[in-house]
């Protein structure tokens, strides 16, 4: 029997890896914002939190690599097509 305020599920260990899903929040935002910084960190967080989660999140560390491996990519695409158009200018003033 459980005490009022605990769940069973909570206290029967069925909680997700943190890093699983700390490597599927660091690849979808990279396909949006700062994809080299957070490409590399979700596929570094997933392949942590796969050989830690025996099952718990192992879904979602697979998908953080995915992402991780999709942002990279995307990256190097934009830097491919802004280099093939004349590079990057930054014009500051007036």
């Amino acid at each position: 029997m459980t005490s009022y305020g605990s769940s069973s599920a909570a206290s029967s260990g069925s909680r997700t890896n943190g890093l699983a899903i700390a490597s599927l929040s660091c690849g979808v935002v990279g396909l949006f914002f700062l994809n080299m910084v957070l490409g590399p960190l979700a596929i570094i967080f997933g392949a942590v939190a796969r050989r830690q989660a025996g099952g718990n999140g192992s879904g979602m560390a697979k998908a953080g690599i995915v992402l991780g491996v999709v942002d990279v990519v995307l990256w190097l695409v934009l830097l491919l097509v802004a280099a093939n158009n004349g590079g990057f200018s930054w014009y500051v003033g007036g």
